[in-house]
């Protein structure tokens, strides 16, 4: 998982496996700011959806991963993603107990 995809060799990237896992994980917890953005302007205050709880999650693994499973193996990237991890796996489990499994279209 840390040879170079030779689909983009074309490029003049490196390009490995872990590599794309971890900046798509990157992009998915930077993107979860836009869903907050769009979300809150929508409503016209400050809102938190559960998206943002999802994407921060999974974008917290997937960098996490890369961190722990690659040949990159940092203990500041393995830390910087531990604790949003944690964070968001939480903040999504009260979410979904306070509010419910499958929340309302129309709400928070």
């Amino acid at each position: 998982m840390n040879d170079p995809l030779p689909w983009l060799e074309w490029t003049g990237l490196y390009m490995s496996p872990w590599k794309l896992i971890g900046l798509t994980g990157a992009l998915m917890f930077g993107g979860r700011w836009v869903i907050q953005f769009l979300a809150s302007r929508k409503h016209g205050k400050p809102v938190i959806p559960r998206l943002f709880w999802y994407m921060s999650l999974l974008g917290s693994v997937m960098t996490l991963s890369y961190f722990v499973f690659s040949q990159k193996q940092d203990a500041v990237g393995v830390v910087q993603n531990l604790f949003p991890a944690f964070t968001a796996a939480y903040s999504l489990y009260l979410d979904i107990r306070h509010r419910g499994w499958h929340r309302d279209k129309a709400g928070h």
